[in-house]
């Protein structure tokens, strides 16, 4: 059920998304949807944090992979950003930005998942980069690199999402890694 809603999200957005028509799309009838759901707003975040969850697996698997520090950041680094334009994951990622503003509960489940991204990015910078010699970062500038490297992917994201200038995925994903690589300054 999350998941048609979130390709009916990224193919129409929230505005022009009915229930009746998620239900049709499902096959079951309106008022079964709204019993679940109630409210457009919950019917996003409930399709967020169950597209955050499958993505929060994925993420700690490839951070526990048995490789390099640099192959695992490169993970990360492609496991953020979108496909393409129109990703129906990122599309709920700017459904959610243009409704948090003045809602309390969207504002804390957007913080909550934006938490747990920077807690892995830097958990990966210290444990698999900095405590290891890999990177010449000293750790008590992790953080603010973390943030300033999600910051970054947020914007290509966001540019690749919307298919803005030209930009696309393999044009994000390098920036991202040159960025990257720039900010943890790796030890040859």
């Amino acid at each position: 059920m999350l998941d048609e809603a979130m390709r009916a999200i990224a193919e129409h957005g929230l505005a022009e998304l009915t229930m009746s028509g998620l239900a049709e799309r499902l096959g079951t009838s309106g008022g079964h949807i709204l019993y679940y759901f109630g409210t457009k707003d919950r019917l996003l975040l409930e399709a967020l944090r169950w597209s955050e969850d499958r993505l929060t697996e994925e993420r700690r698997a490839l951070l526990s992979r048995r490789t390099t520090v640099n192959r695992r950041l490169d993970a990360f680094l492609e496991l953020y950003l979108p496909e393409g334009p129109r990703d129906s994951r990122w599309m709920l990622w700017v459904e959610l930005w243009a409704r948090a503003a003045g809602n309390g509960e969207l504002t804390k489940a957007q913080e909550e998942f934006d938490q747990a991204w920077q807690e892995d990015l830097e958990r990966l910078l210290v444990r698999g980069g900095c405590a290891r010699g890999r990177f010449a970062l000293p750790e008590d500038e992790v953080p603010a690199v973390a943030d300033e490297l999600l910051a970054l992917l947020d914007g290509l994201s966001t540019r690749v999402v919307l298919g803005l200038r030209g930009t696309t995925r393999e044009g994000a994903v390098h920036t991202a890694r040159r960025a990257a690589r720039n900010a943890v300054r790796p030890v040859e």
